[in-house]
């Protein structure tokens, strides 16, 4: 193991999601590209992740970017070859992929009105992207015996839950028992599986409510991207080796509050 803490010269790391600027996806690719890692980074939409490339190689990261649907699964696997075949064996995974496709709007109905082909796009946008690209990367982790994969979940399905959240809400909840199961089958190969489950964090996708919420957790703010990222940097570091299948919540403290809405905690 490296003396050094989150070194991750010589290693690979594919993030999916990483088309916004100000998104969490492409603030963990930042951040490990940062600790020396080789970052692969995709989305669906060509300008922004040419221009997130461009980001990354202004810092002088060793980066590859593709546009890729992560829903259709020959594509998935067409992007983990050829990202491998730029930069090698693929060492981390981090699923940020879904909520929402730029062009596509996010499914919010009341559960009575959810119908099932809007059920099924965000299972298929949030549950399914992480399903085909972890099972791509998996064939070279277990024949190294070596790997870390690390779902952007949400404390939204598995913690909590929301007025017409049914479909985004049961997908991340979903995605948290996926990567359990991955975990437990997969340990004794070298490879573990986390979770991080963000709560309000400061996104270029964020509500004005949803920010008014992050001001009402303990810690008094909205969250910041980089702080997810810091997490999930440690989860797919070589130093978190003996954890798996666990999540790891970043909201401020939001979950631990029995209400909510007012600011209990000013000293003032």
């Amino acid at each position: 193991m490296r003396e050094k803490l989150f070194d991750f010269g010589g290693r690979v790391a594919l993030v999916t999601g990483s088309g916004s600027a100000a998104g969490i996806g492409f603030a963990a690719a930042r951040m490990l590209a940062r600790l020396g890692a080789s970052v692969a980074i995709t989305s669906t939409t060509a300008d922004r992740i040419e221009a997130r490339e461009a980001e990354l190689r202004a810092e002088r990261a060793d980066v590859f970017a593709r546009v890729a649907d992560l829903t259709d699964r020959d594509q998935v696997f067409e992007l983990v070859a050829a990202a491998q075949g730029v930069l090698g064996p693929i060492d981390a995974l981090v699923n940020a992929a879904g909520m929402v496709q730029t062009g596509t709007e996010p499914v919010s109905a009341g559960f009575g009105d959810l119908t099932a082909d809007g059920f099924e796009r965000e299972l298929n946008i949030t549950l399914k992207t992480a399903f085909h690209t972890t099972q791509a990367v998996l064939p070279s982790m277990i024949e190294r015996r070596y790997g870390r994969i690390v779902m952007v979940s949400s404390v939204t399905g598995p913690l909590v839950t929301a007025p017409g959240s049914t479909a985004y809400a049961t997908a991340k909840a979903a995605m948290d028992g996926m990567m359990r199961t991955i975990a437990l089958e997969y340990g004794r190969s070298g490879i573990t599986a986390n979770s991080v489950a963000p709560g309000w964090i400061a996104t270029a996708s964020s509500a004005p409510d949803e920010l008014e919420a992050g001001r009402h957790t303990p810690v008094g703010r909205p969250g910041t991207a980089d702080e997810v990222a810091s997490v999930i940097a440690y989860l797919a570091s070589e130093h978190a080796s003996y954890v798996t299948g666990q999540s790891v919540v970043v909201d401020g403290g939001n979950v631990i509050q029995e209400q909510h809405g007012i600011d209990l905690y000013d000293p003032a």
